[in-house]
């Protein structure tokens, strides 16, 4: 009887859902389904707002809420919040508002910091992420590394618009890894959830010895923990339905999809 029980509350059928700025949470998305198969997603795509780094605390916290709305309305049972900036930026105010678990993504700094040889580590993220009070925080308690930040000015808007390997892509990417180069970095941490679909242009211009780190593993093993913890899975056994949603035009998030999933254009 006691195991039944057991295995009634730590069922639970609802969708995991996902938002970010744009398309590039699709990456923590695509994390996430790798772990947990069997487990039902929604993912919305904010693109007519992307990108999120550009505007005030204010005007990320109103969007966080606006998408998280919108998931609570599909029934989610838990929201990844997708997107650097808005977990910097607005997840304190979620986690108040809304009595639904959150899962937060932030810049790995602390595996980069505590495996570094050189003490000295780089971070690529947006302004919005590198600014906000989180961040800082974060970045204060590992003082005895040198922490190199540079914001992707510009980064989100090319990879939104489907420009992920043209010319202008490459010249901006050398531009602002070429003095971290210069600074003997060890590792490289992305600071935004656009920027792993940026590696095999960002490996091409890094040395070998250079480790690019991103939150997108952890981030799923930490929804897993919650999962299991409060919240519940989906059967073993259930062939997952997921779905994505996008207020532009879907064409780039089906391509970074590679056309496996249907993407459909909705405004919110």
């Amino acid at each position: 009887m006691g195991s039944f029980f057991l295995y009634l509350i730590m069922t639970n059928s609802k969708p995991i859902g996902l938002f970010d700025s744009g398309i590039g949470g699709s990456s923590i998305w695509s994390a996430i389904h790798e772990l947990m198969p069997n487990e039902d997603t929604i993912y919305l795509a904010d693109s007519k707002n992307a990108p999120y780094g550009k505007k005030s605390k204010e005007e990320i916290v109103a969007l966080s809420e606006k998408n998280t709305e919108f998931l609570l309305n599909q029934n989610a049972k838990i929201i990844v919040v997708a997107c650097n900036t808005a977990t910097t930026n607005a997840i304190k105010e979620l986690r108040s508002k809304y009595d639904v678990p959150f899962i937060g993504i932030e810049p790995a700094i602390k595996p980069a910091a505590l495996h570094s040889k050189t003490q000295k580590i780089g971070i690529l993220a947006t302004k919005g992420t590198i600014n906000s009070e989180l961040f800082n925080k974060a970045v204060e308690i590992y003082h005895d590394t040198t922490i190199i930040e540079q914001i992707g000015y510009n980064l989100v808007e090319l990879i939104e618009a489907g420009e992920i390997n043209s010319p202008e892509m490459k010249q901006l990417l050398h531009s602002y890894l070429q003095p971290m180069i210069d600074e003997n970095i060890d590792y490289l941490v992305l600071g935004c959830s656009h920027y792993p679909y940026l590696v095999p242009q960002i490996k091409e211009i890094l040395p070998p010895h250079i480790k690019i780190i991103d939150s997108g593993e952890a981030v799923a093993r930490q929804t897993q923990n919650v999962l299991r913890e409060k919240v519940g899975f989906n059967a073993a056994n259930h062939k997952s339905n997921n779905l994505f949603y996008v207020n532009t035009n879907p064409k780039v998030l089906f391509d970074i999809l590679e056309h496996r999933y249907p993407v459909e254009q909705r405004d919110f």
